[in-house]
């Protein structure tokens, strides 16, 4: 704790603990019933536990009354009196009838995993799964993937494959290892060969790998034909063949060698890279239907008698293809491809929308054709934000289909917000259908018939439910003006009532920037503005207070106008918030993400900059006294601008940030990210694991340490000691050289995190004395 200000911490603790109060409501389901003006939702949320430093989770209930077909009267919605906490649960999915539930916990230090299959009164079944079957299931963002068939006997998910056999040893040398256990103390197991690994949180997982689970023997089976150099995610059944006889299983395989470094293929980490390769892939169930009787057996592969199951490349003319979903009549297939970020190495890029039509008695050796839906947008019509900028999608729905069968929803980047968009499959039509007219974002939750719950919230307004109805409208009208939205009275807002007040008092606005002398040679859509978004204190003389510059990291990622618990914290201090989307960001058309590879450590420094600039001139910010703070790529240019522009900051704090691209380069497990930042997306064929003297060269220029000597602000250093993604070294590295030369610098570093600190207690201290370091120095400029 900092000396100076006890009293501080004391306060500021007390002011954060209710914004960690606040319930996060993480995704929802739909439950059918058999009247169709009733339907359920099940919304899973949570809550940070800091003492326990887990996150508590819950599941709501509430009944949904419609007058379906109507679309003029808004829903009722009836909640459970309280939330019931799902202890120990690691996912709940809910069955296609929604008469049943999958509740998965996941085992630990090598107990088994249990699968309960519950009912609407009891526990119908429950599997333990030992580990020499698999580990752990996935639940992540990426691999994450639990499909029940349509007739509830079957479910498709993902877990950890068993571990590798170890070598044990005991006192008189090697010995078998079935007969040595974690416990035992007279033996123990070796090491074996190192396996590389899918990195940032997946250091110390297995391979993800496909299994079915046969719910009426109550057996687990692992897919056959799926190449061991594949991690499998995201699956779902496909529709069944005439009479039951095939049954198949669709899912995303990444090749485990998704690197090439000088021609040698290695793994790379891929967490927040949509740039790995990936394809969709179609294997036989392993459990399949009995065969009509006079039939001769089916092979895998669709022909009598070949022998031999290989999982089936549905798209082999694409680089990407992520997200497949079904239509629920079975006839479509649609799937999200990030190729434009495969082909160009940026690490998220806009996205592509594509449907193959399926035949009902597909056959694992016909190939599919595949049909372009929504095509990459490389620059949008306009530059005032209101056309299409082009999908950038993090998700997509379990089932994303509208009731007419030709419909998804989507939730999207669009600019400086997150929109819902619909998108009609066989017209390629796109309309974003949430209020344009507003600083809020929205994220879609789970369809109910024709009607969307979604999830609404803006940098002062914590989240709240809204249900989207689709009204009967004239084509001429277009499909915008088809929606109307109805926000929901739900429990949630008691708990948001006291945040609501401490910003109460506060107004969002979207700033457009014009981009900073812009080069002849810039495309058409790097030339647009930029944005940011301002959260001001609406009372007189806010101009006069302290502003908080904010950067995402990425720096392909983006800060939409939602709400943040860590922003809105600094916000009810009395600070001025400039949140940063500069160019490079998604949401704005491919062209201008693809300006900044290459360009890194002055393009977006610039920006930045520039988005200053702009708010001093309109008189929204006191020059004075500016603070900045970043993440990752964020961090990077925080330590950047207190070194290029030394007299603009009054004080920093950096969130393990990039601050020497030659140190990283060795020791990321995205060592490409390097070489693609900072000499474009051309870079590809360089990267290799022994930089030449000239990229090393390179990296250090377009890094913050080469304005090291320069600096003069304070410094908050935040690292996370597990971080493999922009290890500690980095941050550590230019800590070091700040107190070199005699700089102010504090370091916090928090052992078990990883590159987002986002355990419940390391978040809270991050922000706590994020509060307290820049208090102290802007009120030194006062």
């Amino acid at each position: 704790m900092d000396a100076m200000a006890p009293e501080e911490y004391a306060s500021q603790s007390k002011l954060l603990q209710e914004f960690t109060n606040v319930p996060s409501i993480d995704s929802a389901s739909i439950l059918k019933t058999n009247d169709e003006d009733r339907s359920r939702a099940m919304f899973s949320i949570s809550q940070p536990d800091l003492l326990a430093n887990t996150n508590r989770k819950y599941v709501l209930y509430s009944h949904i009354t419609t007058r379906a077909g109507t679309g003029t009267t808004s829903p009722d919605f009836q909640w459970s009196p309280f939330p019931t906490e799902t202890t120990g649960v690691s996912a709940t999915v809910p069955s296609p009838s929604g008469s049943k539930l999958l509740v998965v916990r996941n085992g630990e230090r090598g107990c088994p995993t249990k699968l309960e299959i519950v009912c609407q009164s009891h526990v119908e079944k429950e599997i333990h799964v030992a580990g020499s079957v698999h580990g752990p299931l996935y639940t992540d963002e990426w691999f994450h993937g639990v499909s029940w068939n349509q007739e509830e006997t079957l479910v498709a998910y993902v877990a950890e494959a068993p571990a590798t056999p170890r070598p044990a040893f005991n006192r008189s040398g090697y010995t078998r290892e079935e007969g040595c256990s974690e416990g035992d103390c007279s033996a123990w197991k070796g090491q074996g060969v190192w396996e590389e690994d899918w990195g940032e949180t997946y250091s110390k997982k297995g391979r993800p790998s496909l299994f079915v689970l046969d719910i009426p023997r109550g057996e687990v089976v692992a897919a056959k034909g799926v190449p061991t150099s594949l991690s499998v995610g995201q699956v779902v059944w496909a529709p069944e063949s005439p009479g039951g006889r095939h049954k198949y299983l669709v899912f995303v395989g990444w090749s485990e060698r998704n690197g090439f470094f000088q021609n040698t293929a290695r793994k790379l980490g891929i967490k927040y890279c949509s740039n790995r390769p990936c394809a969709l892939y179609a294997a036989p169930c392993p459990i399949q239907g009995p065969e009509p009787p006079g039939n001769p057996p089916a092979t895998t592969d669709g022909k009598s008698g070949s022998g031999g199951a290989v999982a089936r490349n549905l798209t082999p003319g694409f680089s990407s293809a992520l997200f497949p979903r079904f239509s629920r009549d079975g006839r479509l297939l649609v799937f999200l491809s990030s190729k434009q970020a495969v082909d160009s190495g940026a690490h998220n890029a806009t996205d592509s929308l594509h449907v193959i039509n399926w035949p009902s008695d597909w056959k694992m050796d016909e190939q599919l054709d595949v049909t372009q839906v929504v095509p990459v947008v490389m620059c949008p019509e306009d530059d005032d934000g209101g056309c299409f900028p082009g999908l950038y999608c993090s998700s997509v729905l379990p089932d994303p289909w509208l009731s007419d069968g030709r419909t998804v929803i989507l939730t999207s980047s669009w600019r400086s917000a997150e929109v819902i968009l619909s998108v009609d499959v066989l017209s390629g039509k796109v309309a974003r259908i949430t209020p344009e007219d507003s600083c809020y974002s929205w994220r879609a939750l789970a369809l109910d018939g024709t009607n969307v719950l979604a999830v609404s919230s803006s940098p002062i307004d914590p989240p709240s439910i809204s249900y989207g109805r689709r009204l009967a409208v004239t084509p001429a009208e277009g499909e915008a003006r088809r929606w109307t939205w109805d926000e929901v009275t739900s429990p949630f807002m008691a708990s948001n009532s006291k945040v609501k007040s401490l910003l109460l008092h506060h107004s969002v606005s979207i700033l457009k920037i014009p981009v900073p002398s812009p080069s002849a040679d810039l495309s058409d859509g790097g030339k647009l503005p930029l944005e940011a978004i301002f959260v001001s204190c609406s009372c007189k003389g806010s101009s006069r207070s302290p502003t908080v510059v904010v950067l995402h990291g990425g720096p392909h990622s983006v800060s939409v106008s939602s709400y943040s618990k860590s922003s809105a914290f600094l916000a009810s201090l009395g600070f001025n918030l400039l949140v940063v989307n500069y160019r490079g960001t998604p949401g704005y058309g491919e062209e201008a993400l693809q300006s900044l590879p290459g360009k890194v450590g002055s393009q977006d420094v610039e920006d930045c900059l520039a988005a200053l600039d702009f708010a001093v001139e309109e008189e929204l910010v006191d020059a004075s006294r500016v603070a900045v703070v970043g993440i990752s790529h964020g961090g990077f240019l925080t330590t950047h601008l207190i070194g290029q522009a030394p007299d603009r900051f009054a004080v920093a704090a950096a969130r393990n940030p990039v601050c020497n691209l030659s140190l990283m380069a060795g020791t990321t497990d995205i060592p490409d990210w390097c070489y693609v930042v900072a000499c474009g997306t051309q870079a590809k064929r360089y990267a290799s694991e022994a930089p030449s003297p000239g990229h090393l060269r390179l990296f250090y220029q377009r890094s913050p340490i080469a304005h090291v000597s320069k600096v003069k602000a304070p410094l908050l250093m935040l690292l996370g000691g597990a971080d493999l993604r922009v290890p500690a070294s980095n941050g550590l590295q230019y800590a070091r050289s700040l107190i070199e030369r005699g700089g102010d610098v504090k370091i916090m570093m928090f052992p078990e995190d990883i590159h987002e600190i986002n355990l419940p207690r390391s978040d809270f201290e991050s922000f706590l004395n994020i509060g307290v370091w820049f208090k102290k120095h802007l009120n030194a400029v006062a």
